[in-house]
């Protein structure tokens, strides 16, 4: 019978989560991860599988940490009219936030959709699922303000603030002023 973990797991992957934020999944090497959660090699595989593991149970912990709780008020079963708009400037707020991982790293999720790991149909999969998550919020958030637009306008309005959003968290790392001015016309149609 093997010993029970003397470790907090939810802190050794959000350790871990802030080294492939950072890095990536490729770029994360197995000694910036026993640095970053104090874990021996061993440790890691015993209690995560492999590295891939530890990186699915940080996506899973970016998911419940980061993004929903931001999403949350566009998921709610009663969406307020302001909350789309609430979303972007907190959104905004992050991503132009000195220090902020947001702001320094954009979207784990997305980063990760350009990275050879993207070729894993299980990370792909995440991928597109985060992708119609945020959509599907917006979307609502769309519906609220716009109680009275046609459904095919709703739709539209909120793809176009959708691809505004995914374009501000790719674009951050390398121009936040870009990310930003996304956030501001997804902010100015949403409003229109």
């Amino acid at each position: 019978m093997g010993r029970a973990p003397t470790f907090d797991a939810a802190a050794v992957v959000r350790a871990a989560r802030d080294v492939f934020w950072a890095h990536g999944y490729e770029e994360a090497s197995l000694p910036d991860l026993e640095s970053a959660t104090g874990l021996s090699r061993s440790s890691i595989y015993h209690a995560f599988g492999s590295k891939r593991g530890l990186f699915d149970a940080a996506v899973t912990s970016y998911l419940d940490d980061v993004t929903r709780p931001r999403l949350r008020p566009l998921t709610a079963e009663h969406v307020a009219p302001d909350a789309l708009a609430a979303y972007l400037s907190s959104l905004r707020d992050a991503l132009t936030a000195a220090g902020s991982p947001a702001a320094a790293h954009g979207c784990l999720l997305l980063n990760a959709s350009g990275a050879p790991v993207a070729h894993d149909p299980a990370v792909r999969a995440t991928v597109a699922a985060y992708r119609d998550e945020l959509r599907a919020g917006i979307g609502r958030g769309v519906a609220a303000r716009h109680p009275d637009l046609p459904a095919a306008e709703q739709d539209r309005l909120a793809e176009a603030c959708t691809a505004l959003v995914v374009a501000a968290l790719l674009v951050v790392r390398v121009d936040p002023d870009a990310a930003a001015r996304s956030l501001d016309a997804a902010t100015g149609l949403a409003a229109a």
